[in-house]
């Protein structure tokens, strides 16, 4: 799984700008002497998907023009959209459409269709619309299609229009919020994913872009999804701002039962932290677009997994009814805690899934992938519902996303910000592990000077010793430590918490020791 570092590229046009004789009246003029302006609702793209789920499989087209289809990755990215002919550029709207060339790992061509009034009209490729550097150009009249697109606001600035998010590949988009980067990916959805290699990646087959109000405050995407096991449709409200949001509706037609689905999988990677340093020989003190798995889970616990980068695969089930939210979650927002002036990892969002409605019994997944670089992707999150989805019949799912810095849950928990792991002292015992949590906020600041802490520590093999929470750094910060003697186990489950009379002071911690 590539991290999606990639390009920045693109395009797109209104129904009513061409029909009002704006920009590209000839192109619209065309569209609708061909009878390719479709009328378009709510119930359009799971209509499509319903009947393409009944109807056996045909992958997308890749074929490219000879030269352009073997392009590598820079020359892919001398392929650059001309931003002076964004959709919208010149019709004073608050979002524009800029669009993706179809090369490198991007061949499968992608439908894309601007709506309004009720109208759907699709946008015609043109090589005119791109600067290919030295990229082979295909012929003038050639159809090529786009690979994807991206949405352009004024996020930062009122006088700036940043890119907000981006469509491309398989079924990926990510999003930034203000003042943040591009970090980690969502998916439309996820199919056998850490199983046995046979993972299965459907993809977006065609958009449908909503023209937006002049007052809007949000633009709505309609997205077709199609793979040999399902065919589906999803909606996406988005909303860019301090936290952009994705309020998101999900319908899947499977053409045969799902029993291993990812529902809101999330994409990222991590590479190395204060617990994976072993064998690093890198001047920064931590390399990661996540550091954890957050879980607020159906019984209101709210519960902190710090990443890993694991020997070997290695996936995690966090058994829950009626979720009411998860995410990976980038907690280190130092420039300090990375020191890395190119990537700036303490500027990437988080991405906090928030159901909507009753998603039943099941489990959140994580699945750690062995990685020797920050170049791949090698961290998999996602819900996977207890029983199969079953063929022919449609099942729905509503959500939210939250791209964000960080996110309130339970306000009134304390939050771990760091977890350390090293050797414990000699008399500990052989093998020995000290594991130290630097624990935050919540109503931590305004316990008496003389409060006493209970540390709540439990193992699922091995002995857990000297156990104990106390102040640090002048007191803002406690710290939770204890020993760990692991002795022939090697692999333990590690739980934390502090306690006062009260109950939890803390969120939950947990981690997966591996020897």
């Amino acid at each position: 799984m590539h991290r999606r570092e990639l390009i920045k590229a693109g395009l797109s046009l209104p129904v009513a700008a061409w029909a009002a004789g704006g920009a590209w009246p000839a192109a619209f003029a065309q569209a609708a002497a061909a009878g390719s302006v479709q009328a378009f609702d709510a119930g359009t793209v799971p209509a499509l998907a319903r009947a393409l789920a009944a109807k056996p499989y045909r992958a997308p087209a890749t074929e490219l023009p000879a030269g352009l289809g073997q392009v590598d990755y820079d020359r892919w990215r001398d392929i650059r959209f001309d931003p002076a002919q964004a959709v919208w550029k010149n019709d004073g709207l608050p979002f524009q459409l800029q669009l993706f060339h179809r090369a490198f790992l991007f061949k499968q061509r992608v439908e894309l269709n601007l709506v309004e009034a009720g109208r759907a009209a699709p946008l015609r490729y043109r090589s005119g619309l791109f600067d290919f550097g030295k990229a082979p150009r295909p012929p003038e009249d050639a159809d090529l299609g786009f690979a994807g697109f991206r949405v352009h606001a004024p996020i930062n600035r009122a006088d700036y229009f940043d890119e907000v998010c981006a469509f491309l590949g398989a079924s990926y988009f990510r999003a930034v919020a203000r003042d943040l980067l591009y970090g980690l990916s969502a998916r439309g959805l996820a199919l056998n994913t850490g199983a046995d290699g046979n993972e299965e990646f459907p993809a977006f087959v065609a958009f449908w872009i909503e023209r937006p109000a002049k007052s809007a405050r949000s633009i709505v995407v309609h997205a077709l999804l199609d793979s040999p096991s399902t065919a589906g449709a999803m909606r996406f409200v988005i909303t860019p701002g301090v936290d952009t949001t994705f309020d998101t509706t999900l319908r899947l037609y499977p053409r045969a039962a799902l029993d291993r689905a990812g529902i809101a999988p999330l994409t990222s990677m991590y590479h190395f932290d204060d617990t994976d340093r072993r064998g690093v020989d890198d001047f920064r003190p931590a390399v990661h677009d996540s550091d954890g798995l957050a879980l607020f889970n159906g019984a209101g616990e709210q519960i902190w997994r710090p990443l890993h980068n694991p020997k070997h695969l290695q996936e995690s089930a966090f058994q829950d009814r009626r979720p009411r939210a998860f995410g990976l979650m980038q907690r280190k927002r130092a420039f300090a805690d990375y020191a890395d002036s190119e990537a700036h990892y303490e500027r990437r969002p988080s991405l906090w899934v928030e159901p909507l409605g009753d998603w039943g019994e099941g489990a959140v997944h994580l699945i750690e992938i062995p990685t020797g670089d920050e170049y791949h992707d090698n961290i998999v999150a996602f819900w996977r519902p207890r029983a199969p989805l079953a063929a022919g019949r449609e099942h729905r799912f509503d959500y939210r996303l939250h791209w964000c810095a960080t996110h309130a849950w339970k306000p009134q928990l304390a939050t771990v910000s760091r977890t350390r792991i090293g050797a414990a002292n000699a008399g500990a015992g052989n093998g020995a592990r000290l594991i130290v949590l630097d624990i935050d906020g919540g109503r931590l600041p305004q316990l008496a000077a003389d409060a006493q802490l209970r540390a709540v520590v439990w193992a699922a093999a091995g002995q857990v010793a000297n156990a104990t929470a106390r102040r640090i750094d002048g007191g803002k910060t406690w710290r939770l430590s204890f020993e760990l003697n692991p002795g022939d186990a090697r692999a333990i489950e590690l739980r934390a918490v502090m306690e006062d009379a009260s109950g939890p002071v803390s969120e939950t911690w947990l981690y997966r020791w591996t020897a």
